[in-house]
């Protein structure tokens, strides 16, 4: 599993490595994560962290836990995902994208042209 940093809380690094393995297909819809001491243990973090990390998804309805078994991940939790991310990936890089293209008076073609560039 990747590394934890201190750029971020520990627990939402933990949901966002669980968003990512869900992105991934590590895991997939209706099979189990790890359990919190698992994931408390591979990180070296408390338990309590590691909870309220997966308690994140589970109030987002990506997990939902299984009495006696654990957690799982939840039927169409990757499509939420995936739209989730998208909306992200447009306030966090677009958005600003096209403010900085405006302010050096670049066309969408030109944007578009410099993208196909770089897309390779």
């Amino acid at each position: 599993m990747a590394q934890l940093t201190e750029h971020s809380p520990i627990f939402q690094q933990i949901a966002e490595l669980l968003e990512d393995a869900i992105l991934s297909g590590a895991y997939e819809e209706e099979t189990q994560i790890p359990s919190i001491t698992e994931f408390a243990t591979t990180y070296k973090i408390n338990p309590a962290t590691a909870l309220k990390g997966v308690t994140l998804l589970v109030e987002e309805d990506l997990l939902y836990k299984r009495r006696g078994l654990g957690m799982f991940v939840r039927e169409g939790a990757k499509s939420k995902l995936l739209k989730k991310r998208r909306e992200e990936f447009a306030v966090t890089y677009i958005s600003p994208l096209v403010k900085e293209a405006t302010r050096l008076e670049l066309s969408k073609e030109d944007v578009l042209e410099m993208l196909e560039r770089r897309w390779k």
